[in-house]
């Protein structure tokens, strides 16, 4: 049986449609990791309500729950990407615009990631 896809597309796992597969299933992974992340930080959020300062580092500077924002955080701005991505594909047309949106998207996406990931080493650092 002949295959429809071209033998580049072959040599580089990449499907008919190119990525779409493996776009839909980091989506969905993201999603399914996202609701005990999410339930979690609500958990901490409204547990943190009306408190100062002092506690919120000091609730950050806890190891699990600085792990668990950072995952948090990263999956989070990952999930989110990942829906920026699937726009810029869908609505914009341009290559030269789309390539543009995609690298900015990305660069964000690490950039905040990045941020994120060293406030939550500093605050453990400090106290």
């Amino acid at each position: 049986m002949s295959s429809l896809q071209t033998p580049l597309r072959k040599v580089e796992g990449l499907g008919v449609s190119h990525s779409g597969t493996g776009h839909f299933w980091r989506q969905r992974i993201t999603a399914v990791a996202l609701v005990p992340l999410g339930l979690w930080f609500t958990y901490a959020i409204l547990g943190l309500v009306g408190t100062n300062e002092v506690a919120i580092l000091s609730f950050l500077a806890h190891p699990w729950n600085a792990l668990l924002m950072a995952a948090f955080a990263a999956t989070m701005l990952y999930h989110m990407s990942l829906g920026l991505q699937t726009v810029v594909d869908d609505y914009i047309h341009g290559t030269g615009m789309k390539i543009f949106c995609l690298l900015l998207i990305r660069f964000v996406m690490i950039a905040t990631t990045v941020t994120c990931i060293f406030a939550l080493i500093r605050i453990a650092a400090s106290t």
